[in-house]
C-alpha cells in the first residue's frame, strides 16, 4: 500500500500536540513545518520572515519551524537567510544549487521529520489566519493533503482580470482533461500529512511551478483526500512569475499527465491488442473458417491484453487475486467474441464470400466497438476489488 498506518501523533486532537515554540526548544520535530521557496527574494525576505514569525508566536496554538529554501539565488538572499536562521531559533536556512520551486519543495518535505509540512509564498499573499484551519485536518489524520483556494465562494481574493482569468481557465482544463476534484492547483499556500506524501514525492517529475499540479493530480489518483480551505487572498502586483513561459509548462505538463492516465495506457494496449488480433487472424484464417480464427485469434489476445491491463493500466502486481482476475477477464473475453461473432454473421449473411480486407475489417469494427464496454467492465468488477493505490511509474 502507498501510505503506512497513521503514527499516533496523528491520531492526537490538536489540544495534545507540542504548543508553540516547544518544537525549536527541545529534540522532538515541530508539529508543523512551514517552507518558504524562495529566488531572489532579498527585498522581502527579511520583512516577510520576520512578519510570519511574529504571527505564529503570538497567534498560532502549536509547534512551529520556519524553513527558507533558497533554489540558487543569485543576489544576497542567502546573506540575509543565514542571518535570519542566526536571529530566529525557529527559522532554518538550506540552499539548492539548482533552481526550481518543486525541487526546493522535495528537498525540503523529503527529509522533515514533522508530522505536517506546509508551504507558503514568501510574499505572504494569503491571510495567515487560514494556516491553522489548512493543518487541522492533516493533523488529526482525517485528510493527506490541503491546499487553500481563491476559487471557492467563500474566498475573498483581490487581484487583477487578466490573473483571475487565467487561473479559473487552467483550473477548468484541469477537471476537464484530468478530471480534477480540487479546485485552485497554483494557490502558494498548501499542507502535507508528511507520512502519507512522502512516499509520492519521487514520482513527482517537476521541478518548477507545475510540481503542486502534479502532486495533486498524483494524489487523487492513488486515493489520497485533499482538504480545501477558502483563503483571503491579496496579488502581490511586484510578483516575479513569467506568466507565458508558466503557462507554456502547465501546459506541457497536463499533455503529460494526460498521456499517464489509465484511459490513455488502456487506449494504447487496445490499439496493440487489435493489430495483434488482426494479424494472428490473417494468419489463421488460410487453415480454418472465420468463426474458429476469430475465437483463437482473440483468446490469445485477450490474454495478453488482460495481462498487460494489470500490470500498467491498473498497476497491478504478484499473485494476488490473479485467478480470480483472468476468470472474470475471461467473460470479458466471451462478450467480446459473442460481438464479433454476431457480425461475422451478419456480414456473410450480406455477402456469403466476402473480401478478406473485408472481413478483417468488420472484425476490427465489432472490435473497437467493444472497446468501450471492456474497459468499464475491467474496471468495475475485474481489477475493483481491493485494488492497491496506484504510484505513477517513473519515466
Amino acid at each position: 500500500m502507498l501510505t503506512a498506518p497513521a503514527k499516533e501523533t496523528n491520531r492526537q486532537s490538536l489540544s495534545s500536540l507540542p504548543v508553540a515554540g516547544a518544537g525549536a526548544a527541545s529534540a522532538d520535530p515541530a508539529a508543523v513545518e512551514i517552507v518558504l521557496p524562495v529566488f531572489n527574494e532579498a527585498d522581502v525576505l527579511a520583512d516577510s520572515v520576520r512578519r510570519l514569525d511574529s504571527y505564529l508566536s503570538a497567534d498560532f496554538p502549536l509547534s512551529y519551524s520556519i524553513v527558507i529554501a533558497d533554489n540558487a539565488s543569485t543576489d544576497d538572499t542567502g546573506v540575509i537567510a543565514n542571518a535570519l536562521a542566526d536571529d530566529l531559533p525557529t527559522v532554518s536556512y538550506v540552499r539548492l544549487d539548482e533552481k526550481g520551486r518543486g525541487r526546493a519543495l522535495r528537498r525540503v518535505w523529503s527529509v522533515t521529520s514533522s508530522p505536517v509540512t506546509c508551504y507558503m509564498d514568501i510574499d505572504l499573499s494569503t491571510d495567515l489566519k487560514g494556516l491553522l484551519p489548512l493543518v487541522a485536518p492533516l493533523l488529526s489524520g482525517h485528510s493527506d493533503l490541503a491546499i487553500g483556494t481563491r476559487l471557492d465562494h467563500g474566498a475573498q481574493v483581490t487581484r487583477g482580470g487578466k490573473r483571475e482569468f487565467i487561473s479559473r481557465s487552467y483550473n477548468y482544463l484541469l477537471r476537464t482533461m484530468l478530471r480534477a476534484r480540487f479546485s485552485d492547483a497554483q494557490c502558494g499556500f498548501k499542507a502535507i500529512r508528511t507520512e502519507a506524501i512522502q512516499p509520492l514525492l519521487p514520482k513527482v517529475r517537476d521541478n518548477g511551478w507545475f510540481f503542486d499540479t502534479e502532486l495533486l493530480v498524483l494524489a487523487q489518483r492513488n486515493g489520497l483526500r485533499t482538504h480545501e480551505v477558502p483563503v483571503d487572498w491579496v496579488d502581490d502586483p511586484d510578483s516575479k512569475v513569467d506568466i507565458v513561459s508558466t503557462a507554456w509548462t502547465d501546459l506541457r505538463g497536463v499533455a503529460r499527465l494526460l498521456a499517464s492516465s489509465r484511459i490513455a495506457c488502456f487506449v494504447m494496449i487496445g490499439v496493440l491488442s487489435t493489430i495483434a488480433y488482426a494479424l494472428i487472424y490473417l494468419g489463421l484464417r488460410g487453415i480454418m473458417s472465420p468463426g474458429q480464427a476469430n475465437a483463437i485469434s482473440l483468446a490469445i489476445t485477450a490474454v495478453a491484453n488482460t495481462a498487460a491491463n494489470r500490470r500498467w493500466t491498473f498497476g497491478l502486481r504478484g499473485p494476488d487475486r490473479m485467478l480470480r482476475q483472468y476468470l472474470m477477464g475471461g467473460l470479458v473475453y466471451l462478450l467480446t467474441l459473442g460481438l464479433t461473432s454476431g457480425a461475422l454473421v451478419v456480414m456473410h449473411g450480406i455477402d456469403p464470400d466476402p473480401a478478406r480486407a473485408v472481413e478483417v475489417g468488420t472484425l476490427i469494427l465489432a472490435s473497437i466497438a467493444a472497446t468501450v464496454t471492456r474497459y468499464v467492465a475491467l474496471k468495475t468488477f475485474v481489477f475493483t476489488i481491493r485494488l492497491p493505490k496506484r504510484v505513477e511509474p517513473e519515466s
